[in-house]
């Protein structure tokens, strides 16, 4: 396939129009790091976002920053390190997962995959920091939406339906987003020896109080398949990781204010703090833990908190057969990995799955397999009509990664 790397905006819009005339579809991608996301996109050439680089404002004081959209995150990352700021939803990083390098993704590519991490819980989704964008829709004109602040935002908010469109509605050329300031400190309380069902209650009623937990996750004790990126020593351990952050003196008086609340007769409670704390969290939120080189195929599965637990119990009840898995977002997230099948066991998993009214979506798996299946959770007529008018109001021809989200689209 054909490689384009248009180094302006002008330059993606010539290449749509020359598209459009010739009826070639085109596959959107930055640095790849999340192509095999979604569904195989038919297309006959590659557009790179990769020319529209470089950071255009950085504002610290004003917490809003400004930049191609072919821009690397880790640039955007280093940079932020500079000013002791960050991105407050704590973007996965896709690389590792699919057998790839870390740090490789691209702002642009993490807007259009919704990229979202353990504080989501706490701070929102990548949708909701995103301030403003330009892009290029399928008529080949230049569009955009938003602005410097969330006040800005008038009438239909674009943004909310560009971030997690998967590149079907427009081609990202610059990027705008919310900044916030990192934390000062942090420490990650490990709860050890909780069953499932022991978790997530002590997750969901945990966020319910006023202690601000930022993270909350399960990993139970697991085999071969999974790498626990807990301590050595309780690498073999059931572990509960709630996770606090803020000024020094804030989180020491609420760490002891919750140490004491779930302390229990017997329970045991540890502590990691600082690189270790974020070491863990950066691997929980990239999904690490599946063995690298595994065939395994990965789900992920969003759902109720309070169902997390008895949603798992139930799809082993029906014989999926699950290597390991664990739980982010107080139970409300479940990463899933199953042993290869041609059909990714997509009718039991999703059976399942609608029964506690959540969403199962194919993670990773061949490009046979998620050309054969529905990789996101099928919407209800009504909401699949919608999809699809959207869809063609951005982009009549479909000529943006064509059956990227569903092989009508």
């Amino acid at each position: 396939m054909k490689t384009l790397a248009p180094e302006t905006e002008k330059d993606v819009t010539q290449i749509v129009v020359t598209a459009l005339s010739q009826g070639t579809p085109i596959d959107i991608i930055g640095a790849g790091s999340a192509a095999a996301l979604g569904r195989p996109a038919c297309a006959e050439i590659s557009l790179s976002t990769l020319g529209l680089n470089g950071v255009t404002l950085y504002e610290p004081s004003e917490l809003v920053l400004t930049a191609g959209a072919g821009t690397p995150l880790s640039t955007i990352t280093a940079l932020l390190d500079e000013q002791d700021q960050q991105l407050a939803f704590e973007p996965i990083d896709h690389g590792q997962l699919f057998g790839g390098s870390p740090g490789t993704g691209t702002i642009g590519g993490l807007v259009a995959v919704n990229a979202s991490g353990p504080r989501r819980i706490k701070a929102g989704a990548a949708r909701d920091h995103l301030l403003g964008f330009r892009a290029i829709n399928g008529r080949g004109e230049v569009f955009q939406s938003g602005g410097r602040v969330m006040k800005n935002v008038t009438g239909y908010d674009m943004c909310k339906l560009m971030a997690g469109s998967y590149g079907t509605f427009g081609i990202l050329s610059e990027i705008t987003l919310k900044v916030l300031p990192k934390a000062e400190t942090e420490v990650t309380l490990l709860i050890v020896g909780l069953d499932d069902d022991q978790a997530v209650d002590v997750m969901t009623t945990v966020s319910g109080l006023s202690h601000e937990v930022s993270g909350f996750a399960h990993l139970p004790a697991v085999g071969s398949d999974f790498v626990s990126p807990a301590p050595a020593e309780l690498a073999d351990r059931s572990l509960t990781a709630l996770r606090l952050e803020g000024p020094e003196i804030s989180v020491k008086t609420r760490k002891s204010e919750l140490v004491d609340y779930l302390a229990e007769p017997g329970r045991q409670i540890e502590q990691i703090h600082s690189l270790a704390s974020r070491s863990l969290w950066a691997k929980l939120r990239d999904a690490t833990l599946f063995r690298h080189g595994s065939s395994d195929q990965i789900w992920r599965i969003s759902s109720v908190p309070t169902k997390g637990a008895q949603l798992v119990k139930d799809l082993m009840a029906k014989q999926v057969p699950v290597t390991c898995h664990y739980y982010d977002w107080a139970g409300g997230l479940i990463w899933l990995a199953v042993t290869p099948a041609n059909d990714a066991h997509a009718p039991a998993i999703r059976d399942v799955t609608d029964i506690h009214t959540g969403h199962a979506t194919l993670i990773r798996a061949s490009d046979d397999v998620r050309a054969s299946i529905p990789v996101f959770h099928p919407q209800p007529v009504a909401l699949a009509a919608l999809t699809k008018r959207l869809r063609t109001s951005f982009d009549p021809q479909l000529i943006f990664n064509r059956g990227r989200v569903r092989e009508d689209l």
